[in-house]
């Protein structure tokens, strides 16, 4: 992790395409722009692991026999070829 102080109008370089740079500070926020290339995803912390807990929840099965049913099909599509 790196910490930082940064006056309004600095910038932080990351890698060779991705600039931050503070905007205003008016007393506990602070306001910064983001240039990066369009493929490279931001997310606010509260979006992105709202993001996580979704895929997460996703990914387990609501009930048991979901995945004996999977068990099943997968047996069938082996056998089928």
């Amino acid at each position: 992790m790196l910490a930082l102080t940064r006056k309004v109008g600095e910038r932080i370089v990351i890698g060779d395409n991705i600039v931050v740079t503070v905007v205003s500070i008016k007393g506990d926020n602070i306001r910064m722009t983001i240039e990066a290339p369009k493929e490279i995803k931001i997310y606010r912390g509260e979006i992105f692991d709202a993001i996580v807990a979704e895929n997460i929840q996703a990914a387990v099965p609501n009930d048991v026999s979901d995945l004996d049913m999977l068990k099943v099909l997968t047996n069938v599509t082996k056998l089928d070829i």
